[in-house]
């Protein structure tokens, strides 16, 4: 199936070319018999637990996003059912960079790693994977009060400001990740990543915007619980996912708190089970939180603390003019006057110029390749700022092109040459570019001399907004479009192909109710050559017990899975988990809720 039939949904349509790079194709064929099994052993034990837990009515939660219980949902079946409710969906390859995952939440679009977790890795997996994306996220999709959360917190998520530490972090986690779920991990380097990723873990410093606002999705999206403390209902979907922590954070030594603004103070380990979870009395609340800490956040406020954080960034980042001049590129120097108000702005590198998030022509990263600087202000005993002033004001105050002007700030900063253009966009002066031009500060020093060329001097009184990343995306990122035919061919040597056949023909068994007189010889190839395996023989089991057969057969795989649950410590939950759910049967499963 290639990617570009995913884009039968509006939503997904809609997506900018710098989102669409991460979308690979599903390879929905590459999903072996194991895999399918997994995914029905972990909705079974989900659906089990989760009737009595979940906020919502978990299978027409899932019914409505297109998923089932007993095969790993298709993602044109998804993105079918999804769009009747104004989403979408996209398979990706693992973590993908938090900014860009926030941006397809802003555009109503589910992000879903096309991965599934190995059999060993069944109960909890650091990786994200197709089982948390989809059985986690989208059932409960369908509630509005929910989705307009998720889509509003994407698009503030998706300005939030990082620190070079986070994208040190997010680099770790994805090594970690994709190292654990590798079929031939190495020991040795599992740990020396992990030992990595707690040292950088363990040095954040400060947290970023981003970095808070993931305390908020965490505790919310993650791991989110609603109604009252006494008698919370799950809502987050890694809880939803979590065929363990479902069940072990219900219990009294977990903490419930109230959700509101004091939750950012409460970091999270992703490796071990939380100790406390938040409780918010409706999703209107969450919206509410969410407002308030966007009210705080740089895209908000603007002015010297936010230049000052796109500095510590150390990446791209927008600063935007009150004229709305956006300004992209990596800002490593400010100048600031007694009232703490930024006085110029500087970035090194790759810079670009917009309005209104799209590139103004010839002011790309190209032409800007060394960087851009300019003064911030307003001019010297001036009534009114710079960018309000009309072409006949300018002309009064000697700006006209292909004349000699000079330009004092109330900062100091003197700017003096011939006007070459003047920009102006919306009734607002932009951009004023000067040939045979000098930039200097009160105290002599040179900020621009002539032979370096055209001056573009940015306009406006203020700064009113700084966010991560660049104004125009599509403009200035080096986007890659990853061909939808990226192969994952895993080949799987003779014996595992044997065992997946077997996994084949049980569920060939159990759907179609015929050759039922086979599970015996299926059980006795189990004991003998795949000794490691427990899924297939509770498989079979499961028909064995419904199908009120072969008591001899039936006793036999029921002491074969008890012995293996106490000799193997890893399986004993999971054994056991299973027996119950096959004793305790959730039959009808996709009729009651």
């Amino acid at each position: 199936m290639s990617h570009f039939n995913d884009f039968n949904n509006a939503q997904v349509a809609k997506l900018p070319n710098h989102l669409k790079q991460f979308i690979v194709a599903q390879n929905y064929e590459k999903y072996t018999p194991i895999d399918q099994a997994v995914w029905r052993y972990v909705m079974r034990q989900n659906y089990s637990y989760l009737k009595n837990v979940a906020y919502y009515p978990y299978i027409k939660g899932l019914q409505r996003a297109g998923l089932s219980i007993e095969h790993i949902p298709d993602l044109q079946t998804m993105n079918d059912n999804l769009g009747k409710i104004g989403w979408g969906a996209v398979t990706v390859d693992g973590f993908i960079p938090p900014a860009a995952f926030m941006e397809y939440q802003a555009y109503r679009v589910l992000v879903i790693a096309a991965d599934i977790r190995q059999i060993n890795h069944i109960e909890y997996t650091p990786a994200p994977d197709i089982i948390h994306e989809s059985a986690g996220h989208a059932p409960i999709i369908a509630d509005t009060d929910y989705n307009n959360y998720l889509s509003y917190f994407g698009s503030i998520g998706a300005k939030a400001m990082f620190s070079a530490k986070d994208f040190e972090l997010y680099e770790a986690i994805r090594k970690l990740s994709i190292l654990k779920e590798a079929i031939d991990a190495d020991e040795f380097q599992i740990a020396k990543a992990e030992k990595e990723l707690r040292y950088i873990n363990e040095n954040m410093g400060e947290p970023s915007e981003m970095a808070l606002l993931g305390r908020l999705h965490w505790w919310t999206v993650e791991y989110g619980l609603i109604g009252t403390l006494e008698n919370p209902k799950i809502y987050g979907a890694g809880l939803l996912s979590s065929i363990g922590e479902s069940a072990s954070c219900m219990q009294n030594d977990v903490a419930k708190l109230w959700y509101n603004i004091d939750t950012i103070n409460y970091a999270y380990d992703i490796t071990k089970p939380q100790p406390q979870l938040f409780v918010t009395e409706t999703f209107q609340n969450l919206i509410d939180v969410l407002e308030q800490f966007a009210n705080t956040m740089a895209f908000r406020r603007g002015g010297t603390e936010s230049i000052m954080k796109a500095i510590a960034c150390k990446n791209v980042a927008t600063a935007v003019y009150s004229s709305g001049l956006q300004v992209s590129g990596v800002f490593t120097d400010m100048g600031i006057n007694p009232k703490d108000e930024v006085t110029f702005i500087k970035t090194t590198g790759p810079s670009a110029l917009a309005h209104n998030g799209k590139q103004l022509a010839g002011h790309g990263k190209d032409y800007h390749a060394d960087g851009f600087s300019s003064p911030v202000g307003r001019l010297k005993n001036s009534v009114k700022a710079l960018e309000n002033y009309s072409v006949a004001e300018l002309q009064a105050s000697g700006i006209v092109t292909g004349e000699k002007a000079e330009l004092l700030f109330e900062s100091g900063i003197n700017v003096v040459g011939v006007v070459k253009t003047i920009l102006i966009e919306e009734h607002k002066v932009l951009l004023i570019a000067f040939n045979d031009c000098t930039v200097t500060e009160s105290n002599g020093n040179t900020l621009f001399k002539p032979e370096w060329g055209i001056y573009d001097m940015a306009v406006g009184e203020n700064i009113v907004s700084v966010f991560n990343g660049a104004a125009d995306k599509d403009a200035y990122e080096e986007i890659t479009l990853i061909s939808g035919e990226k192969t994952h061919q895993i080949s799987y040597d003779d014996k595992t192909v044997r065992l997946h056949s077997l996994y084949r023909t049980v569920r060939a068994i159990r759907e179609s109710g015929e050759n039922l007189d086979q599970l015996g010889e299926i059980f006795a190839q189990l004991k003998t050559n795949h000794r490691q395996d427990w899924l297939c023989a509770l498989e079979i089991l499961e028909i064995i017990y419904h199908k009120k057969l072969y008591h001899q057969l039936e006793k036999e795989v029921q002491v074969y899975l008890e012995i293996k649950a106490g000799r193997e410590i890893d399986h004993s939950k999971l054994i056991s988990d299973g027996l119950h759910v096959i004793k305790n049967p959730v039959s009808q499963l996709l009729v009651e809720d």
